[in-house]
């Protein structure tokens, strides 16, 4: 399958119907909050009731609860469902936030809270384009370069982060998530595209971009996610496979940290390092 033919899989993958969901999946009672994937198929039941079924070529049945706050939903069915089925499908999934840079993707991880949306949103306003927001999948399943699909996910920032960035608040994302949407100042690129680099996002002092070891590469690629233990139960990779698959990863892409204080009143001088690296690495400057 090329890469176009993975877009237009997942895109029909979860396709959504509405009808009854069971509260099992594979032998186990998925309770409220709490979900079961198997090598097939993906269940969530939600803290509302909602029960979300996603099972490999049949699409995502919806089992809605009457009080069930549509946003809340939509949220699930672009985190959660969405990268499972992703797993379920042989793609392999990067916790990160990325931009596109001349034709290749320049991606930025680090756990939840590291600054990953609040980045790619003041690129955006210095002319670089969103191309995921959270969750980048790539496909490994051919030989050569790494394919990242386009995002799927709308741009999210805190209240802090649309200061900072200047971009204007949308609507809020879920009921219980503290964020907007907002609008990427440059917009987004919507085909796939190569991946360039990874970039983990650290704090500390003084702020600068450099490499990271090559022995170090591969424990770094060893993400704690949620996607990552989606893709590790799914495939049940061995050892040599795993470790295989990472060194793929790893020696295929610039692998980069970017080191800089928490500091707002330094966002934009910081920013303005990553900004500068992107183009140098691109070639587009001279």
């Amino acid at each position: 399958m090329d890469v176009t033919g993975a877009v237009t899989m997942m895109q029909r993958e979860m396709r959504v119907r509405e009808g009854a969901v069971d509260a099992e999946l594979g032998g186990t009672i998925v309770e409220r909050d709490r979900f079961c994937i198997t090598q097939d198929a993906f269940l969530m039941h939600m803290e509302g009731g909602t029960r979300l079924l996603y099972r490999k070529g049949e699409g995502v049945t919806m089992d809605r609860a009457p009080d069930e706050d549509a946003r809340d939903i939509a949220l699930f069915m672009n985190g959660s469902v969405y990268a499972a089925a992703a797993c379920i499908n042989g793609l392999y999934p990067i916790h990160a936030s990325a931009v596109a840079v001349n034709g290749r993707v320049h991606a930025f991880t680090g756990p939840s809270g590291a600054g990953k949306s609040t980045l790619i949103a003041e690129l955006g306003r210095r002319g670089f384009p969103m191309f995921c927001d959270d969750t980048m999948l790539v496909d490994m399943r051919q030989p050569g370069a790494l394919i990242c699909l386009p995002g799927h996910k709308r741009l999210k920032l805190t209240t802090d982060a649309l200061m900072m960035t200047g971009a204007a608040a949308q609507e809020q994302v879920a009921t219980t998530v503290e964020k907007h949407f907002a609008a990427p100042a440059a917009g987004v690129v919507t085909e796939p595209l190569p991946l360039a680099e990874l970039v983990f996002l650290e704090e500390g002092e003084p702020a600068r971009i450099e490499t990271v070891p090559g022995g170090e590469r591969i424990r770094r690629l060893q993400d704690d996610h949620y996607t990552a233990q989606f893709f590790e139960i799914v495939r049940q990779p061995n050892k040599a496979e795993r470790f295989a698959q990472l060194a793929r990863l790893a020696q295929s892409i610039a692998v980069n940290r970017f080191i800089r204080p928490r500091d707002a009143q330094r966002f934009a001088e910081d920013a303005a390092i990553v900004a500068n690296h992107l183009l140098t690495t691109s070639g587009t400057l001279t």
